[in-house]
């Protein structure tokens, strides 16, 4: 443990976690995590005396901020969608009520409407 905290760790990589002790003295890790408890809250106790993050905690708050800065655009762009939905839903109500207002003139005896033939263009080649 002191090998670790003073940065001259012999067996491992020194990080500030479990492992890096269990390597230092040649035991399984589960063996600080289950059976020596008093080892392990030792150990984080000293890290945390020292005032700075373990590396886990470091590689996390890495982690951390990109994946917040995603759920900023995220956010975002679930806004404009909710947005495009609203859009969407007033066109096709406004479509539907037309459509119903040329098919009931369509059905009239004398519709004022005429169903006009559907023109075919082809393709324009590229």
């Amino acid at each position: 443990m002191n090998r670790i905290l003073t940065g001259q760790p012999e067996r491992s990589n020194g990080a500030l976690t479990i492992v890096a002790p269990a390597l230092e003295a040649g035991v399984p890790r589960n063996a600080l995590t289950q059976r020596h408890l008093d080892l392990k809250n030792e150990f984080y106790a000293k890290v945390k005396e020292r005032g700075q993050p373990t590396d886990a905690e470091t590689r996390l708050r890495k982690q951390v901020v990109p994946l917040k800065e995603l759920r900023e655009k995220d956010e975002a762009e679930l806004e404009q969608l909710r947005a495009d939905v609203e859009g969407l839903v007033r066109v096709v109500n406004q479509l539907t009520l037309e459509n119903r207002q040329l098919r009931r003139l369509l059905s009239a005896p004398d519709p004022a409407v005429r169903v006009l033939p559907v023109q075919y263009i082809p393709p324009q080649p590229s």
